[in-house]
């Protein structure tokens, strides 16, 4: 019985890990001058966005990126509330090629960080 609360706590600091690389990832292509793409709905755009940022909600990502004539090979962060639809619209941006788009994660984090910096 003791095991299973072991693994279950390490699922999550592996999974925090990961959170962190992907921050770190997200912060170090921002800094080196990618574009950043905010995928959230207007409502939450009319809130805030990053510095830079454009906004290209995420069910019309190709499209967005088609109107800026962007190279598959542009360097984007991408982010949203949580992560899981910029996750979608990475997905989406990689089946048509783009080489170097990333998961920049949630808005909160992404703005905190880069507060910091």
């Amino acid at each position: 019985m003791k095991l299973i609360p072991i693994l279950l706590l390490s699922l999550v600091l592996i999974a925090c890990d990961s959170a962190d690389m992907t921050t770190e990832t997200a912060i170090t292509a921002i800094e080196q001058g990618a574009l950043i793409i905010d995928v959230r709905s207007e409502e939450e755009v009319a809130s805030g966005m990053l510095p830079n940022a454009i906004h290209i909600p995420h069910d019309d990502i190709l499209a967005g990126t088609k109107s800026l004539n962007l190279s598959p090979d542009q360097s984007i962060v991408l982010y949203c509330r949580s992560g899981n639809r910029s996750g979608i619209a990475l997905e989406t941006l990689k089946s048509a090629g783009f080489t170097h788009a990333l998961n920049g994660g949630g808005y909160a984090t992404l703005s905190a960080r880069l507060q910091t910096e």
